[in-house]
């Protein structure tokens, strides 16, 4: 058999920068001998990566304490919304803030555009932490504004004859969760064009995401089968697979070497394609189970 992984997998460099900043604060946390490092949230869709944090005494929390001083709290990659921050600021809590510099954009870019009166659209998931976190600096006190999540071109559409029946002449501004592949933004945005023509579209995927699908489109053409390595939960892991299974190949989505599926060890190549939160010591030991 042969084992081909795609040329872009593995931790990218949000994901990199957030697990660095709190294995750092564990760390020196530890060395003081005072205080406790919790993240806001789980700090990435990677049960591997969480048990190595469980381990050096950090702790996931959704819920925080009333009173958290000598508490550092980690604010993941997707980020969370100013409100949310600063009450936690004002409880006491050391803030480590691990967002992403390319989500950080796009929550600065929503307020800034909501704030020079443009009717703004978001695509992604609504459910998304990412989203929320956006949408935490999508807000105005003009009652008139309007911020609307889509996350298909259907919803666009929708959303889109909406807004112009109560404003044809608005001026509009598409901005996306920067794990959003560029077939489902491109799709959205033209949708919302059918109703605002010069609809502002805001480059907001990170060009990390681009590459990484752009390279298991490669992979694909090079392969029998090929193997998706990551969190159920991710984002951009699930575009992955979609990406894998609109080719029409055989694919599956798997978390450890554990998971491989019979039928792969039969194939003469196999592709190995991995999320932003998947570590390289897994996508390796899945390769040597496939090379077994």
């Amino acid at each position: 058999m042969k084992v081909v992984r795609s040329r872009v997998l593995g931790f990218c460099m949000g994901v990199r920068r957030a697990v660095n900043m709190t294995t750092a604060e564990a760390a020196r946390v530890k060395a003081s001998g005072k205080g406790k490092v919790y993240t806001f949230g789980p700090l990435i869709h990677n049960d591997e990566v969480l048990a190595d944090l469980n381990v050096l005494d950090v702790e996931e929390i959704t819920q925080p304490p009333d009173d958290m001083e000598n508490i550092s709290l980690v604010v993941r990659a997707h980020g969370i919304d100013p409100e949310t921050e600063n009450d936690l600021r004002g409880r006491g809590a050391n803030i480590i803030d691990a967002t992403c510099t390319n989500v950080k954009k796009s929550q600065l870019n929503a307020k800034a555009l909501l704030e020079a009166g443009y009717k703004l659209f978001i695509a992604g998931d609504a459910e998304h932490a990412e989203i929320d976190g956006i949408l935490g600096y999508a807000v105005s006190e003009d009652p008139n504004s309007f911020c609307k999540v889509v996350s298909s071109s259907s919803e666009a559409e929708a959303a889109a004859k909406m807004l112009y029946d109560t404003g044809k002449d608005a001026k509009t501004a598409l901005i996306g969760q920067t794990t959003i592949s560029e077939t489902e933004y491109k799709s959205i945005g033209e949708e919302i064009k059918k109703y605002f023509p010069d609809l502002e579209i805001v480059q907001t995927i990170c060009s990390a995401t681009k590459d990484r699908q752009q390279a298991l489109r490669e992979l694909l053409e090079k392969v029998d089968a090929v193997l998706i390595i990551g969190g159920g939960k991710s984002a951009n892991t699930r575009r992955l697979l979609a990406i894998a299974q609109e080719s029409g190949k055989p694919c599956a989505l798997v978390e450890k070497s554990s998971e491989i599926p019979p039928f792969f060890f039969s194939c003469r190549a196999v592709g190995l394609s991995a999320g932003a939160s998947t570590p390289d010591s897994v996508i390796d030991d899945i390769e040597m189970e496939l090379l077994r």
